[in-house]
């Protein structure tokens, strides 16, 4: 293991700590409350934020859609700059945040927004970042990623920036009281698949990452099988810290990451709006089968510490434990009613193969995987399975 790490982000965890916004952001700084599609105008969210920030000068803009858009984040980076903006606050979920983290970058930019996502510009400077968290999911609150959508030509991108790691995050498992069933599951899927991308993949004995992963994802199990406990307190909050800690870095420190089933899963979203979590689950069991070879290891000890599975008595076949591991995981997404097949897009599936392909080719998707070794004949590969 070699690696640096550092997490900066402070965390303001708990019931009613939204109130720790007021502190958390100087006063003299000119804010603007970046959020969705306005659900936590009815969920007490907004007038919790309002109160905090009633002595400070802000503004806001609305409309952030899942899956955030260049078009639409382009006039929030046009408000930043006309009004000349101190410090942004992202109230939502992973997408809000994420495009919130675009809304900074650009606001500092004077070119093309989407010079970022395609590296023409290496973001160094942004806009100060605070963040409310609304939706456990996607750990955006304190790591230094987004991923980014242009509607115009189906792109989805992701780029990452140090300077646009958030300052702070309050994460209050209270807001999520009036979430809908389908966001709750989509976001135990994601922060599934987040660990998977950072655990299952290459041996190398490093006991912590290793071992808090698989911790967080028996969290996960747990909690997936309690889900008819999810108006509980405890269960809330479980999600809520499991979903932020499997993607703020530290279990990835000194290991090696793969990432293959977002990259390939982002087109399902981009071309056919597939929830994103869900894009994760179709794609995700197929990758590990045509991938069994080089994550037999990773994915035996998944299995063992994980789902409690043992070595078969006759071993019969090499690679039966791991075959057994991934079947365990689809029955972790079927128990959620999580489809794990080509579902939801246009009916004609082997088009809808060929488009995502040339998507993959043309975002210059043709090396994927911890070992670079998911070229467009595995991809293929990979969704005609998930189709059979």
């Amino acid at each position: 293991m070699k690696f640096s790490y550092l997490n900066p982000t402070q965390i303001h965890f708990g019931q009613g700590q939204i109130a720790a916004i007021a502190n958390s952001i100087a006063k003299d700084q000119k804010v603007l409350v970046i959020y969705g599609g306005g659900s936590i105008k009815h969920n007490g969210v907004y007038d919790q934020v309002k109160e905090a920030l009633k002595e400070h000068q802000w503004l806001e803009f609305s409309g952030v859609e899942p899956n955030p858009t260049k078009e639409t984040l382009d006039k929030a980076v046009q408000i930043a700059k006309e009004q000349q903006v101190d410090y942004v606050l992202a109230v939502g979920g992973g997408s809000v945040i994420d495009g919130s983290k675009y809304v900074v970058a650009a606001a500092l930019y004077n070119g093309d927004g989407w010079d970022i996502l395609t590296g023409q510009y290496q973001v160094n400077k942004a806009l100060p970042l605070g963040a409310v968290l609304t939706l456990p999911a996607t750990g955006s609150e304190s790591n230094a990623g987004a991923v980014i959508t242009k509607a115009e030509t189906h792109d989805k991108l992701p780029f990452f920036a140090a300077a646009v790691q958030p300052q702070f995050a309050v994460m209050d498992p209270d807001v999520m009281k009036t979430l809908p069933e389908r966001q709750l599951v989509n976001g135990l899927v994601d922060a599934f698949v987040h660990i998977c991308e950072q655990y299952l993949t290459n041996p190398a004995g490093a006991m912590v990452q290793d071992g808090y992963a698989e911790a967080l994802l028996k969290n996960l199990v747990t909690l997936a099988n309690d889900f008819d406990q999810r108006d509980n307190d405890q269960w809330r909050a479980n999600l809520m810290w499991t979903a932020n800690q499997a993607l703020n870095g530290l279990i990835g420190a000194g290991v090696t990451h793969d990432w293959a089933t977002h990259m390939i899963g982002h087109e399902l979203t981009a071309l056919y709006g597939v929830d994103h979590g869900r894009s994760l689950a179709i794609i995700q069991p197929s990758l590990l089968r045509n991938q069994l070879d080089v994550k037999q290891a990773k994915l035996e000890q998944m299995g063992k510490n994980v789902f409690g599975l043992t070595e078969s008595e006759d071993n019969s076949e090499a690679n039966d434990l791991a075959e057994r591991t991934i079947q365990e995981i689809e029955a972790f997404y079927h128990n959620l009613e999580v489809a794990t097949q080509l579902t939801e897009h246009d009916s004609d599936k082997a088009t809808a193969i060929d488009t995502i392909i040339q998507q993959l080719e043309s975002h210059q998707m043709i090396a994927l995987g911890e070992h670079q070794a998911i070229t467009l004949k595995e991809s293929r590969e990979i969704l005609e399975l998930a189709v059979a």
